[in-house]
């Protein structure tokens, strides 16, 4: 495969071009790149072992790690895929990820929520049930869950499983029971040095590798597959933009489980340079290592870094090394601005997991009309309508991608990889319009649509322009049954403490902004707007303010 390059094959170069570069440190801990190298073999021996092949899945529930990483590399080597979940979920969301995944490892931290996990999982199940059912090895065929369709060569984003291990979900009983536990610490340790150096058959760098839950926009949450090929096309466009250079050390403070913090993690490890790695956010902490290391990024957004500058009001660490994004004076005099593209556009695009992470930056198109930029080098965007058609510029339609930065698919999730790519291109669920100027910008996600006589109209665009009134803090837009015109828009308006407004004020307002077909006709006022996570309770508002007549209701 001379074309092929998995974050395995990254590794095993950067072991032999860089010998005394540091690649990870977490507390005592502190590998360099042929140190990591030879502990993500002897794990990646250790798991093959223990029945982790090709295809198979190896599950994380902890805290940040350099376990993270060396697991990751482990599963690339392997042509395994690896998973870390969000560790701070609920055991019933966990035991819901172990079922649909059924993982052949589990790598765990003891928690109020993993120990009950770990438990059930190990506990021997009685005689005759059906959880001592042997399930069937990965990779072979199994009569409760056939192996997917092949992808079709018009789908672009059709899982690049191999046939077995795709079959996932709580059709295989007692599944979780097959997997091996391990716990972080000293078990894990005891399993990487029992493993053996040896070498490992070459993976195609477009097998899936890394494997995270997305939002349960159907429901329940699903794991996008990303390959190797595609996590090191996304890290390419983020080593432009944020010009990452050898030396570049980055604190993974922020969820791993997130690919925010994962496609820095990775960029960071392809360019060769040093990841440090701490549980969780901690202000003081990361001060202190901030200091210590001499760290040139960090995940940090606005209150994060609010609780870093009262953390260091005294001066008592050296933040300079960081080179991030202007915020507030003090913070500004305690670090290093910095003038890349991406820190001058203040980490502006638009992503989310199925791309990799970032679609497009801000930082390609300084002083861009659309406020998400322009897309990466190594993806394409259209702005397609319901038919699939692209819609002219000015016109709001949803976000479709294709590229070397896109997933795999979804795991086990035949159905939906198909409404997915439709058309040849990847269905994001947002919505957005092209600007004049070519770049993109990024109007909200896909809820729902108002039919208005002829007219479709998404209340995400609608909301977007309400909250551009100074006097209004939260909106929300539903659609109300109408004699004439079949649906019209209500806004649902939280207004600012202290501030006032009238129903006139805020239709001229949306008005100024929208074609009047789009502008509220009726107006409410409320203390808050329900919530359902980050988004709007539209059920909620529904059944408080009337609403009904939604197209295919």
């Amino acid at each position: 495969m001379l074309h092929s390059l998995s974050l395995s094959d990254v590794l095993a170069e950067h072991a032999r071009s860089r010998p005394q570069v540091t690649a990870a440190v977490d507390g005592d801990v502190r590998l360099t790149y042929p140190d990591l190298d030879a502990r993500v073999t002897r794990l990646a021996d250790a798991l093959a072992a223990r029945g982790v092949t090709p295809g198979a899945r190896v599950l994380w529930l902890g805290q940040n790690s350099h376990a993270v990483l060396e697991l990751l590399l482990a599963c690339s080597r392997l042509g395994a895929v690896f998973c870390p979940a969000n560790w701070r979920q609920s055991e019933d969301e966990l035991r819901f990820i172990l079922d649909d995944l059924t993982p052949a490892a589990v790598i765990w931290q003891p928690s109020e929520t993993t120990t009950p996990l770990h438990t059930t999982a190990t506990t021997p199940p009685p005689p005759g049930s059906a959880a001592t059912t042997p399930l069937p090895p990965p990779g072979s065929d199994s009569p409760t869950a056939p192996p997917p369709p092949p992808p079709s060569s018009d789908s672009p984003t059709a899982p690049a499983l191999r046939a077995g291990t795709a079959s996932g979900g709580t059709a295989e009983a007692g599944a979780t029971r097959a997997a091996v536990w391990v716990r972080a610490g000293a078990e894990y340790e005891a399993l990487v040095a029992g493993g053996a150096v040896r070498d490992f058959p070459q993976v195609a760098d477009t097998e899936p590798t890394l494997a995270l839950y997305t939002a349960a926009f159907e429901g329940r949450p699903n794991a996008a597959l990303l390959s190797s090929a595609a996590l090191l096309a996304h890290s390419t466009s983020l080593l432009v933009v944020r010009q990452m250079e050898p030396g570049f050390t980055f604190l993974d403070n922020g969820p791993l489980f997130h690919v925010g913090t994962m496609m820095f993690c990775l960029a960071t490890f392809q360019i060769g340079g040093t990841n440090v790695f701490t549980p969780a956010f901690d202000a003081e902490e990361v001060c202190r290592l901030i200091d210590a290391e001499r760290v040139t990024q960090a995940f940090l957004f606005g209150q994060m870094i609010d609780a870093v500058v009262a953390a260091n009001r005294e001066s008592k660490y050296d933040l300079s090394s960081l080179r991030f994004v202007s915020h507030s004076q003090e913070w500004d005099d305690m670090i290093t601005v910095d003038d890349s593209p991406w820190c001058r556009s203040k980490m502006g695009g638009y992503g989310q997991t199925e791309v990799g992470g970032m679609l497009t930056f801000l930082g390609l198109a300084p002083g861009a009309a659309g406020f998400a930029g322009r897309p990466s080098p190594l993806a394409q965007v259209r702005i397609l309508g319901p038919d699939g058609a692209e819609v002219p510029p000015g016109e709001v339609g949803e976000i479709c991608a294709r590229g070397k930065t896109l997933f795999s698919g979804y795991f086990a999730r035949p159905d939906l990889n198909a409404v997915k790519s439709a058309y040849g291109w990847h269905h994001t669920g947002d919505l957005g319009r092209r600007e004049p100027d070519g770049t993109i910008t990024f109007i909200g996600p896909r809820l729902r649509m108002i039919k208005s006589g002829a007219e479709n109209i998404y209340p995400a665009e609608v909301e977007r322009a309400l909250k551009t009134h100074p006097a209004v803090a939260d909106a929300a837009v539903i659609g109300v049954p109408d004699p004439t015109w079949h649906q019209a828009v209500k806004a649902v308006v939280a207004l600012a403490p202290g501030a006032t407004a009238t129903a006139e004020d805020i239709v001229s307002h949306v008005a100024s902004q929208l074609a009047s077909y789009k502008k509220p006709t009726h107006v409410a006022f409320v203390a808050a707007i329900p919530k359902r996570g980050f988004t709007p309770d539209y059920d909620a508002l529904d059944t408080a303010h009337g609403g009904g007549n939604y197209p295919g209701a």
